[in-house]
């Protein structure tokens, strides 16, 4: 079974869920899970914000959401980073991530 990434509910209803960023990679793409987290290959160089910028792009791409949903919470100069995404729910986020891990 593939491991799954954790998950939080905040008190407004919004799904949390950290991320390991691996910039400069061939391509962006959700690549599995670490530890709880997970694991997004980026193909942007972390310089000017342009590797978070592709980061919620390609977590926007994921979900099937707007990119306007999806939020950098913590983790803006860090590869160890926390994303929030609104209108969703929880088994919903788990059921579209999982769709890219395995």
């Amino acid at each position: 079974m593939t491991e799954a990434p954790r998950l939080t509910v905040t008190r407004e209803g919004a799904v949390r869920f950290e991320v390991h960023a691996r910039p400069r990679a061939r391509e962006s793409r959700v690549a599995g899970v670490r530890e709880g987290a997970l694991v997004v290959q980026l193909a942007a160089p972390p310089v000017d914000g342009a590797a978070n910028a592709e980061l919620l792009e390609t977590i926007a791409g994921a979900l099937s959401v707007p990119r306007r949903t999806v939020a950098l919470v913590r983790g803006d100069t860090s590869r160890a980073k926390l994303v929030e995404v609104v209108g969703l729910a929880v088994d919903e986020v788990r059921a579209r991530l999982g769709r890219h891990l395995s």
